[in-house]
Protein backbone atom coordinates (compact mmCIF):
# COMPACT_ATOMS: atom_id res chain seq x y z
CA UNK A 1 0.00 0.00 0.00
CA UNK A 2 1.52 3.31 -1.00
CA UNK A 3 1.44 6.44 1.07
CA UNK A 4 -1.37 7.86 -1.04
CA UNK A 5 -3.68 4.98 -0.14
CA UNK A 6 -2.81 4.66 3.56
CA UNK A 7 -5.99 4.58 5.72
CA UNK A 8 -6.68 7.49 8.08
CA UNK A 9 -6.93 6.03 11.59
CA UNK A 10 -7.58 9.24 13.56
CA UNK A 11 -7.66 13.01 13.32
CA UNK A 12 -5.07 14.67 15.54
CA UNK A 13 -5.35 18.24 16.81
CA UNK A 14 -2.91 20.59 15.25
CA UNK A 15 -1.39 23.82 16.43
CA UNK A 16 0.40 26.66 14.80
CA UNK A 17 1.77 30.09 15.61
CA UNK A 18 -1.51 31.66 14.43
CA UNK A 19 -3.47 29.46 16.84
CA UNK A 20 -1.51 30.78 19.80
CA UNK A 21 -1.83 34.36 18.56
CA UNK A 22 -5.64 34.06 18.24
CA UNK A 23 -5.86 32.42 21.65
CA UNK A 24 -3.80 35.19 23.18
CA UNK A 25 -5.97 37.85 21.57
CA UNK A 26 -9.11 36.17 22.94
CA UNK A 27 -7.64 36.21 26.45
CA UNK A 28 -6.77 39.91 26.08
CA UNK A 29 -10.27 40.75 24.86
CA UNK A 30 -11.86 38.92 27.79
CA UNK A 31 -9.49 40.63 30.24
CA UNK A 32 -10.27 44.03 28.72
CA UNK A 33 -14.01 43.42 29.05
CA UNK A 34 -13.65 42.36 32.68
CA UNK A 35 -11.37 45.27 33.59
CA UNK A 36 -13.62 47.70 31.72
CA UNK A 37 -16.62 46.39 33.63
CA UNK A 38 -14.87 46.83 36.97
CA UNK A 39 -13.83 50.40 36.07
CA UNK A 40 -17.35 51.23 34.85
CA UNK A 41 -18.92 49.90 38.04
CA UNK A 42 -16.40 51.79 40.17
CA UNK A 43 -17.03 55.06 38.33
CA UNK A 44 -20.79 54.56 38.44
CA UNK A 45 -20.84 54.31 42.23
CA UNK A 46 -18.11 56.88 42.87
CA UNK A 47 -19.43 59.72 45.07
CA UNK A 48 -20.39 62.72 42.97
CA UNK A 49 -19.58 66.18 44.30
CA UNK A 50 -17.28 64.44 46.78
CA UNK A 51 -16.20 66.68 49.63
CA UNK A 52 -19.35 68.78 49.73
CA UNK A 53 -20.82 66.89 52.66
CA UNK A 54 -24.32 67.20 54.07
CA UNK A 55 -26.72 70.15 53.96
CA UNK A 56 -25.17 73.23 55.59
CA UNK A 57 -27.51 76.14 54.78
CA UNK A 58 -29.46 77.29 57.85
CA UNK A 59 -32.31 78.40 55.56
CA UNK A 60 -33.11 74.75 54.80
CA UNK A 61 -36.05 73.37 56.77
CA UNK A 62 -37.04 69.83 57.72
CA UNK A 63 -40.38 68.47 58.90
CA UNK A 64 -42.43 65.29 59.08
CA UNK A 65 -45.41 65.72 56.77
CA UNK A 66 -48.95 64.40 57.19
CA UNK A 67 -48.26 61.28 55.12
CA UNK A 68 -45.21 60.42 57.25
CA UNK A 69 -42.65 61.53 54.66
CA UNK A 70 -39.77 63.72 55.82
CA UNK A 71 -39.38 66.85 53.69
CA UNK A 72 -36.04 68.63 53.66
CA UNK A 73 -35.53 71.76 51.60
CA UNK A 74 -36.12 75.48 51.47
CA UNK A 75 -39.81 76.48 51.44
CA UNK A 76 -39.71 77.79 47.86
CA UNK A 77 -37.53 75.05 46.35
CA UNK A 78 -38.09 74.94 42.60
CA UNK A 79 -38.16 71.13 42.30
CA UNK A 80 -39.35 68.43 44.70
CA UNK A 81 -38.54 64.74 44.41
CA UNK A 82 -39.85 61.75 46.33
CA UNK A 83 -37.27 59.17 47.42
CA UNK A 84 -38.40 55.76 48.65
CA UNK A 85 -35.83 53.77 50.60
CA UNK A 86 -35.37 51.21 53.36
CA UNK A 87 -32.57 51.54 55.94
CA UNK A 88 -31.54 47.90 55.29
CA UNK A 89 -31.46 48.26 51.47
CA UNK A 90 -27.87 48.13 50.10
CA UNK A 91 -28.90 49.75 46.81
CA UNK A 92 -30.41 52.64 48.78
CA UNK A 93 -27.01 53.01 50.45
CA UNK A 94 -25.38 53.01 47.01
CA UNK A 95 -27.72 55.81 45.92
CA UNK A 96 -26.95 57.87 49.02
CA UNK A 97 -23.21 57.25 48.67
CA UNK A 98 -23.23 58.21 44.99
CA UNK A 99 -25.62 61.16 44.89
CA UNK A 100 -26.17 62.29 48.49
CA UNK A 101 -23.66 65.15 48.43
CA UNK A 102 -24.88 66.31 45.03
CA UNK A 103 -28.44 66.36 46.36
CA UNK A 104 -27.31 68.24 49.49
CA UNK A 105 -25.81 71.06 47.42
CA UNK A 106 -28.99 71.48 45.37
CA UNK A 107 -31.01 71.53 48.60
CA UNK A 108 -28.67 74.21 50.02
CA UNK A 109 -29.05 76.26 46.83
CA UNK A 110 -32.85 76.16 47.03
CA UNK A 111 -33.10 74.27 43.76
CA UNK A 112 -34.32 71.03 45.27
CA UNK A 113 -36.45 69.67 48.11
CA UNK A 114 -36.57 65.97 48.97
CA UNK A 115 -39.43 64.01 50.47
CA UNK A 116 -37.95 60.90 52.06
CA UNK A 117 -40.37 57.98 52.40
CA UNK A 118 -38.46 55.58 54.63
CA UNK A 119 -39.98 52.09 54.52
CA UNK A 120 -39.61 49.03 56.74
CA UNK A 121 -40.36 46.01 54.54
CA UNK A 122 -36.84 44.66 55.14
CA UNK A 123 -37.40 44.18 58.87
CA UNK A 124 -37.44 40.46 58.14
CA UNK A 125 -33.80 40.60 57.04
CA UNK A 126 -32.58 42.35 60.20
CA UNK A 127 -31.17 40.52 63.18
CA UNK A 128 -33.60 42.20 65.58
CA UNK A 129 -36.60 41.74 63.30
CA UNK A 130 -37.60 45.41 63.56
CA UNK A 131 -34.49 47.42 62.69
CA UNK A 132 -35.99 49.23 59.70
CA UNK A 133 -39.00 50.41 61.71
CA UNK A 134 -36.76 51.65 64.53
CA UNK A 135 -34.55 53.47 62.02
CA UNK A 136 -37.64 55.13 60.54
CA UNK A 137 -38.59 56.19 64.07
CA UNK A 138 -35.12 57.61 64.63
CA UNK A 139 -35.37 59.56 61.37
CA UNK A 140 -38.69 61.02 62.50
CA UNK A 141 -37.26 62.00 65.88
CA UNK A 142 -34.44 63.95 64.27
CA UNK A 143 -36.73 65.50 61.65
CA UNK A 144 -39.19 66.70 64.29
CA UNK A 145 -36.37 68.60 66.00
CA UNK A 146 -36.48 70.97 63.02
CA UNK A 147 -32.70 70.87 62.54
CA UNK A 148 -32.22 70.23 58.83
CA UNK A 149 -28.44 70.19 59.05
CA UNK A 150 -28.48 67.49 61.72
CA UNK A 151 -31.12 65.56 59.79
CA UNK A 152 -29.07 65.60 56.59
CA UNK A 153 -26.00 64.34 58.45
CA UNK A 154 -28.02 61.66 60.24
CA UNK A 155 -29.63 60.46 57.01
CA UNK A 156 -26.23 60.14 55.35
CA UNK A 157 -24.83 58.34 58.41
CA UNK A 158 -27.76 55.92 58.49
CA UNK A 159 -26.86 54.66 55.00
CA UNK A 160 -23.08 54.83 55.36
CA UNK A 161 -21.01 51.64 54.98
CA UNK A 162 -19.89 52.06 58.59
CA UNK A 163 -23.43 52.05 59.95
CA UNK A 164 -25.78 50.15 57.65
CA UNK A 165 -26.39 46.62 58.97
CA UNK A 166 -26.03 43.77 56.50
CA UNK A 167 -29.10 41.94 55.26
CA UNK A 168 -29.39 38.63 57.13
CA UNK A 169 -26.53 39.78 59.34
CA UNK A 170 -25.90 38.62 62.89
CA UNK A 171 -26.55 42.05 64.45
CA UNK A 172 -27.96 45.51 63.85
CA UNK A 173 -28.27 48.71 65.88
CA UNK A 174 -30.11 49.09 69.16
CA UNK A 175 -32.08 52.26 69.89
CA UNK A 176 -29.10 53.39 71.97
CA UNK A 177 -26.82 52.91 68.96
CA UNK A 178 -29.17 54.89 66.70
CA UNK A 179 -29.36 57.63 69.34
CA UNK A 180 -25.56 57.85 69.39
CA UNK A 181 -25.44 58.14 65.60
CA UNK A 182 -27.97 60.96 65.83
CA UNK A 183 -25.99 62.69 68.58
CA UNK A 184 -22.80 62.43 66.53
CA UNK A 185 -24.74 64.02 63.64
CA UNK A 186 -25.59 67.03 65.79
CA UNK A 187 -29.14 66.14 66.88
CA UNK A 188 -30.33 67.84 70.05
CA UNK A 189 -30.95 66.14 73.39
CA UNK A 190 -34.71 65.86 72.82
CA UNK A 191 -34.20 63.99 69.54
CA UNK A 192 -31.60 61.71 71.11
CA UNK A 193 -33.95 60.88 74.01
CA UNK A 194 -36.82 60.31 71.55
CA UNK A 195 -34.72 57.67 69.75
CA UNK A 196 -33.42 56.04 72.93
CA UNK A 197 -36.94 55.70 74.30
CA UNK A 198 -38.40 54.32 71.05
CA UNK A 199 -41.04 57.04 71.30
CA UNK A 200 -41.87 57.10 67.58
CA UNK A 201 -41.87 53.38 66.77
CA UNK A 202 -45.64 52.98 66.38
CA UNK A 203 -45.89 56.22 64.43
CA UNK A 204 -42.97 55.09 62.26
CA UNK A 205 -44.68 51.80 61.39
CA UNK A 206 -47.77 53.71 60.25
CA UNK A 207 -45.65 56.15 58.22
CA UNK A 208 -43.76 53.28 56.59
CA UNK A 209 -47.06 51.65 55.60
CA UNK A 210 -48.23 54.88 53.99
CA UNK A 211 -44.92 55.02 52.17
CA UNK A 212 -45.42 51.49 50.83
CA UNK A 213 -48.85 52.44 49.57
CA UNK A 214 -47.47 55.54 47.86
CA UNK A 215 -44.68 53.45 46.31
CA UNK A 216 -47.20 50.95 44.93
CA UNK A 217 -49.35 53.79 43.58
CA UNK A 218 -46.33 55.15 41.70
CA UNK A 219 -46.01 51.87 39.82
CA UNK A 220 -42.66 51.00 41.39
CA UNK A 221 -42.02 47.74 43.19
CA UNK A 222 -38.83 48.22 45.17
CA UNK A 223 -36.27 50.53 46.67
CA UNK A 224 -34.61 52.79 45.97
CA UNK A 225 -37.16 54.63 43.84
CA UNK A 226 -36.92 58.29 42.89
CA UNK A 227 -39.96 60.11 41.52
CA UNK A 228 -39.85 63.60 39.99
CA UNK A 229 -42.98 65.26 38.61
CA UNK A 230 -44.76 61.91 38.58
CA UNK A 231 -41.99 60.28 36.53
CA UNK A 232 -39.75 57.51 37.80
CA UNK A 233 -36.04 58.30 37.47
CA UNK A 234 -33.37 55.71 36.72
CA UNK A 235 -31.32 56.93 39.66
CA UNK A 236 -28.96 53.96 39.81
CA UNK A 237 -28.51 53.63 36.06
CA UNK A 238 -28.12 57.32 35.18
CA UNK A 239 -25.32 58.97 37.17
CA UNK A 240 -26.36 62.41 35.88
CA UNK A 241 -29.94 62.34 37.14
CA UNK A 242 -29.45 65.01 39.82
CA UNK A 243 -27.87 67.45 37.39
CA UNK A 244 -30.70 66.83 34.93
CA UNK A 245 -33.49 67.77 37.35
CA UNK A 246 -35.39 70.88 36.29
Amino acid sequence: MNAKNKPVTSLQPTSSRSTYILGGLAVLVIAAVVIGGVIWQSNRSKPRNEGYGAVSNSAVQVAVQEDGAVRIGQPEATTTIDVFEDPMCPYCAELENTNGQEVAQKVDEGKLAVRYHILDFLNRLSASGDYSTRAVAASMCVAESGDAIAYSKFHAALFSPENQPAENGSSDHSNADLAQIAKDSGANDAAVACISDGAKVNEAAAAAQKGREALAASGAAGTPTVIANGTMIDALGNPNWVAQLN
